[in-house]
């Protein structure tokens, strides 16, 4: 029997847990059966109390429990439970900031402890599947017949393993509205897993360095005009100044709201309504301030011949991750928009927190 490729069993886990279902999580000498908390039911809750195998206990990252104040150590990951059994209402309280803008259980008696390996795969686990960072898991619990088994090594070379394996799929000319001579180009992972995009402007020359943008997707304000964020500017900006100076490449990554996805922005977004800024935003949903990985962009540029590139971009991180993946950035071109009365706090933190330079 053929060995089942680690990709295509991580991305099966993800789909397991988008839907609600419980997923075990296998190392060398140990084991747990994880539920995502944000698919947790009654029913679902009830049913892990009956595990004789251990206690159930919910992990979330340590950047949800220090916000929460239940854990100020400097731990990724923290493991919580209680010696009468976490209620719906507490773990919900624990793992969604929103729930707990309205609802507040008693949180007295709560145990912190270390999470071990599984625990922390777990918790990468929920962020592949772009849900809340927390789970309910027992330790040593044996899983049903049909429960799926993922290695916690497979799920933390995911990205890397994803990333290394991207091809080239499909290309296309499409004519764009500020640069006639586009052609678009799909990259997919070899486990089927979701495109990146390449937009090429223009005839590249590799042995010159080409202006690149690295682009996260952005539904809000690409496609219907936010004017929360400065994206669209962004996005249709960098094409124009491609078209201008003849050639370019934007990567159109698929790491909506800083590699959180698309609901979680959202969140982040009632978030901010309720009085935090954009970085805490993504610390009170557990998230570190930014989640993408800039390996994908280097594979693609990597594909595309490209390795010596000026980078259209504000942001000093993205060309020290390129740096790191074998990409020489020659020249940080800024890419500036002016602000509009809904998006000058957030790129006012984006300069003072996140250090981007306007």
């Amino acid at each position: 029997m053929a060995i089942p490729d680690p990709l295509v069993h991580v991305d099966r886990a993800i789909s397991e847990l988008r839907r609600g279902a419980a997923v075990s999580v296998i190392g060398e000498k140990k084991h747990l059966l994880m539920v995502a908390a944000e698919a947790l039911t009654p029913e679902q809750l009830e049913m892990l109390g009956n595990y004789q195998a251990g206690e159930a206990a919910l992990v979330i990252t340590g950047t949800r429990a220090n916000v929460l104040g239940i854990d100020k150590t400097d731990r990724a990951v923290s493991m919580v439970s209680h010696p009468q059994g976490l209620t719906l209402d507490v773990i919900e309280c624990l793992a969604n900031p929103l729930a707990a803008l309205m609802n507040h259980p008693s949180l007295d008696g709560l145990v912190v402890s270390d999470a071990g390996d599984l625990a922390q795969a777990a918790i990468t686990l929920c962020k592949l599947s772009r849900l809340l960072p927390a789970a309910l898991i027992i330790e040593g619990a044996q899983a049903a017949p049909d429960t799926l088994v993922v290695e916690a090594s497979e799920i933390q070379s995911y990205i890397s393993n994803a990333a290394e394996s991207l091809m080239q799929v499909s290309e296309a000319q499409v004519p764009l509205e500020n640069a006639e001579n586009a052609r678009v180009v799909a990259f997919r992972p070899r486990d089927g897993g979701i495109e990146h995009l390449a937009i090429v402007v223009g005839d590249i020359d590799p042995a010159e360095p080409i202006l690149v943008r690295l682009h996260s997707e952005c539904f809000t304000g690409d496609l219907v005009g936010s004017l929360r964020c400065d994206c669209g500017n962004q996005l249709r900006g960098a094409i124009t100044e491609m078209s201008r100076v003849g050639s370019g490449i934007l990567l159109y990554l698929a790491q909506e709201g800083r590699g959180i996805g698309l609901v979680n922005k959202l969140r982040a977004y009632q978030l901010q309504d309720a009085g935090f800024d954009t970085v805490d935003a993504n610390l009170q949903l557990g998230f570190d301030a930014d989640e993408r990985n800039y390996l994908p962009a280097a594979q693609m540029l990597r594909k595309l011949g490209v390795h010596r590139i000026k980078l259209l971009t504000n942001n000093p991180l993205k060309v020290a991750a390129l740096a790191r993946h074998d990409i020489e950035v020659v020249e940080r071109i800024s890419h500036t928009y002016p602000a509009n009365k809904h998006n000058e706090e957030y790129l006012q933190t984006k300069a003072i927190k996140s250090g981007h330079l306007f």
